[in-house]
């Protein structure tokens, strides 16, 4: 299944249950391996992947695809992977923090 199918499927899921993301209010972006970056926006306890990377975003992840889906599935040690530079962020380092613990409800 394509990045972007699986963050539309995540973001539906999200959508139905917004409770953990209700105070999330943030755009990330993912630069997976050389693909087209991917950003997904969370607004007002709503979750949506855009089409194109066109805002500016609160935090940036940079990683291979392998170690997104491993992200998706909480199967990603997110410190460690940073620490050992497999997984590269920029902007607001909390933010990413913040993603990870909202993608364990899911």
């Amino acid at each position: 299944m394509a990045i972007r199918e699986e963050l539309r499927l995540l973001a539906d899921r999200m959508n139905a249950k917004p409770e953990p993301i209700a105070s999330l209010y943030a755009v990330y972006q993912f630069n997976i391996g050389d693909a087209a970056p991917i950003q997904v926006a969370f607004d007002n306890a709503k979750v949506k992947v855009l089409d194109e990377a066109t805002e500016s975003a609160d935090c940036t992840l940079t990683l291979s695809e392998k170690n997104f889906r491993k992200l998706l599935a909480d199967d990603l040690n997110a410190t460690m992977a940073f620490m050992t530079g497999s997984l590269k962020i920029d902007g607001k380092l909390g933010l990413a923090l913040k993603l990870q613990e909202v993608l364990k409800q899911y």
